[in-house]
């Protein structure tokens, strides 16, 4: 039997956990796949796979939404899930560095391209001395930003930075004297409206509808695409290993292409 959990009672449950955790919990290998999504595009494409395609294979799922960016990986060591969808290789990696916990990456499905926004401005270039720009105060997402800026020209960065350096650790030019400020990843789109530019994940800008990009990452060669994630000693569980492959089917990639814009999400390569 398969079931969802609304996303604003899962995340008030999911606070609840955190605080009366007290250890992993062991998985039950003939019970549903537990999997930890945030609600776009993750939790869209995991439901497709759900109604269209895990019967077929014989896969029960259990989808559960998060808002917290922390929360799907906290539940995961936790022993709450046994796989979560939801993010990029280096911001494991951070997580991974300033937590700690064991987790196995399983399988690439989705990029959403980093892209800036402008609602007075229609290239970097146009962007005035002084301007206001916004990005995500995420370290990976932060960086990822920076790259964005200095891959059009507008600034240069030193060499060799670190995901976890300030931006102006970073920067080392900034010839339009750039007003960089960093905010939640979730509140960049309302920024769109106040900053002369704003660097948006394309997972927030789908929820906010944005549209009309003046600069966009390259999708090639990215390691920020959107995977799969577990725990080592799941990693080879059969549920887990079904899941990765409807995820990787020309089913999925076609849903994707068919329901997102190439600028908010695109299948992995």
């Amino acid at each position: 039997m398969r079931f969802r959990i609304a996303a604003a009672l899962l995340t008030t449950a999911a606070i609840g956990l955190a605080g009366c955790s007290t250890g992993a919990q062991a998985s039950d290998p003939n019970g549903p796949l537990r999997v930890a999504v945030s609600p776009q595009p993750h939790g869209e494409i995991l439901e497709f796979v759900d109604e269209e395609l895990a019967e077929r294979a014989g896969l029960d799922l259990e989808i559960e939404t998060f808002s917290d960016y922390n929360r799907p990986n906290e539940a995961l060591t936790q022993g709450e899930l046994e796989a979560n969808y939801y993010q990029h290789q280096p911001f494991l990696d951070e997580y991974r560095t300033e937590k700690g916990g064991e987790f196995a990456w399983v399988q690439p499905v989705h990029l959403e391209p980093l892209a800036v926004y402008s609602k007075e401005h229609r290239s970097l270039q146009d962007l005035p001395q002084g301007a206001k720009v916004t990005l995500s105060n995420d370290p990976a997402n932060r960086l990822r930003g920076l790259k964005l800026l200095a891959d059009n020209g507008v600034l240069r960065l030193k060499p060799e930075v670190s995901e976890s350096a300030r931006v102006e650790e970073a920067v080392a030019e900034n010839p339009k004297n750039l007003e960089l400020s960093t905010l939640s990843p979730d509140q960049l789109p309302r920024t769109v409206e106040e900053a002369d530019a704003a660097i948006v994940n394309g997972n927030y800008a789908l929820k906010a509808n944005l549209k009309n990009p003046v600069a966009i990452e390259s999708a090639e060669g990215s390691p920020y695409v959107n995977g799969l994630v577990t725990t080592p000693q799941l990693k080879d569980d059969p549920r887990v290993v079904k899941l990765a492959e409807l995820l990787r089917s020309p089913e999925v990639a076609e849903f994707i292409r068919q329901n997102y814009t190439k600028e908010t999400v695109v299948p992995a390569a």
